[in-house]
């Protein structure tokens, strides 16, 4: 997709449960595959990406979808680790 769309017009949007999985995720498409298994290994796209639960990507929802689909899980997901992860992953890696 980076190549034929560019990889400045691609936004990545995780949902993992856990801060951990979330940073993962988010370091694969930024920085590479850390765990050097994937196919990403060593690949830094450098992407743009967000957890479902970030304040960016709820802003640019429709308020009852987002309330429906996701609200909940606000609930028992610990939100604020979550972003945390993902904008250290952000700040470190991302080109775009």
């Amino acid at each position: 997709m980076t190549e034929k769309y560019g990889a400045e017009n691609i936004i990545v949007l995780v949902g993992a449960a856990e801060a951990e999985s979330a940073g993962l995720a988010a370091e694969t498409v930024t920085n590479g595959d850390p765990t050097f298994a994937g196919s990403l290994a060593g690949v830094q796209l450098g992407l743009r990406v967000y957890h479902a639960v970030e304040p960016e990507f709820k802003e640019a929802v429709d308020e009852d979808v987002y309330e429906e689909q996701i609200g909940m899980m606000e609930m028992v997901l610990d939100v604020d680790e979550i972003i945390s992860e993902m904008s250290s992953i952000r700040e470190q890696f991302c080109k775009y």
